[in-house]
């Protein structure tokens, strides 16, 4: 009867979730408190108990990633507002070449996105596009699927990237070790997403549409723009930092200083300082401060969010759900990696934000971890793969990249979606056999 009311709970908690954020007004924040307290209490637990879990959990969680996101999101905003991410595309694109323009916006929207959100780097990027198509004459709708998939791939799997970041963070995963594989993984889709989209969608027709209110904000002369090396500098210099801390512990070398720059905390907060020291100089600090301060509104969310799901898995660790889910998958013969690859896609479809799917399932992953025998590394790389799977009607990105590229909604499920499927699939058959070897 215990295990029926274990898994009762859990099956609960998720519909719960699933229904607040589908079919009600109320934000996926309070949706993921709402759930874990229901589990809490029909999984036995007391309810003093219950809410006490709920805050330290909450608290537990933000402790070592709340700063971090801060940091991250006005980071981005710097970049994005100063043109320095629209610089770096066109840096990529000296490099590549003109030609190879499916390339040089999926490697262009593969560097911004990892600290600018997809959305806001799809509209920033999406004017480069349509100047690419016309110069070229190539299809928009393989344009923006091959800038959308650029954006969506890092999104999902390179830190200091919201969704990435907070499941790190509820697994325990080092950040350089994320980055690390984060990087491998996604470099090795993009010639998989190169070739679908070049040969499959090849017959896609002309779409080149024309410039709308929204994008003109984002628009700068190539003069307006910094220039290469501070436009890339807040985005290597975090991730050198943070990786140097990762080798030095990986050949146990201690050392206090390394241990202190390359935490993620003071890393992240030095790209802060180069973005706003080496890019705002024309602006007034009225202006900087201003663009910081509206930034803190998306950390907020995120935030909120993060510790919300950190709440959820202290609560189904302290019910004994975790362990109880856990050992009965151990005891199926399928690979056990599986299951965070299911349940952060089928979280994903359901209700279409990658964040969310990938913060939930991390909470739910995060107490099974043991009994499933998957390292927190492991289990991270597959909630990220399987949140890729797919970006449709429900995903907010879908109707920006579908929006500034002239797809109608026909055209972009089928281009769009599809193309979001195919990384998806093929990132969880990567990190699939990554689990023989790690």
């Amino acid at each position: 009867m215990q295990g029926t009311q274990l898994i009762l709970a859990l099956v609960i908690g998720l519909a719960i979730v699933i229904f607040l954020v589908l079919k009600t007004k109320v934000q996926a924040f309070p949706a993921l408190i709402i759930a874990a307290i229901v589990v809490g209490f029909i999984g036995g637990m007391e309810p003093v108990e219950v809410m006490q879990t709920v805050s330290s959990g909450f608290g537990g969680t933000l402790s070592s990633i709340g700063i971090v996101i801060g940091f991250g999101v006005m980071m981005g905003k710097i970049l994005e507002v100063t043109g320095a991410a629209k610089k770096m595309a066109q840096s990529i694109l000296k490099m590549v070449g003109e030609e190879r323009t499916e390339l040089v916006l999926l490697l262009s929207g593969w560097l911004v996105s990892i600290p600018v959100f997809c959305d806001s780097g799809f509209v920033i990027l999406s004017e480069l596009a349509k100047e690419f198509s016309r110069n070229t004459k190539k299809s928009m709708v393989a344009l923006g699927c091959a800038l959308g998939a650029g954006l969506y791939l890092t999104h999902h799997l390179v830190p200091p990237t919201p969704g990435p970041l907070g499941v790190a963070a509820i697994l325990g995963v080092d950040v350089g070790q994320l980055i690390i594989f984060g990087v491998l993984i996604s470099a090795i889709l993009i010639p998989i997403v190169l070739f679908y989209i070049r040969f499959v969608q090849k017959n896609q027709e002309m779409i080149i549409p024309e410039l709308d209110e929204e994008a003109k904000k984002f628009v700068m002369s190539d003069e307006d723009l910094p220039g290469g090396f501070i436009s890339f500098a807040p985005i290597i210099v975090p991730v050198i930092l943070i990786l140097m801390n990762t080798l030095t512990a990986a050949l146990n070398y201690e050392n206090q200083i390394i241990s202190v720059i390359g935490n993620p905390i003071f890393a992240v907060l030095v790209g802060v300082l180069i973005a706003i020291y080496g890019l705002t100089k024309d602006k007034s600090r009225k202006d900087v401060v201003s663009v910081l301060e509206a930034s803190l509104s998306d950390a907020g969310l995120i935030i909120c969010i993060t510790g919300a799901g950190g709440a959820l898995g202290a609560v189904l660790r302290a019910s004994g759900i975790g362990d109880y889910v856990a050992n009965a998958i151990a005891a199926t013969p399928f690979p056990h990696v599986l299951l965070p690859m299911i349940m952060a896609s089928m979280l994903k479809l359901s209700q279409g934000s990658g964040t969310v799917a990938m913060i939930t399932t991390a909470s739910i992953v995060a107490p099974m971890l043991s009994g499933l025998g998957l390292s927190p590394l492991l289990a991270c790389l597959a909630i990220c793969v399987g949140a890729m799977i797919a970006s449709f009607i429900n995903d907010s990105y879908f109707w920006v990249v579908t929006r500034f590229s002239g797809m109608d909604v026909k055209v972009g499920i089928k281009a769009w979606t599809t193309t979001s499927a195919v990384t998806g699939v093929f990132g969880c058959l990567i990190v699939l056999i990554l689990s023989f070897v790690i």
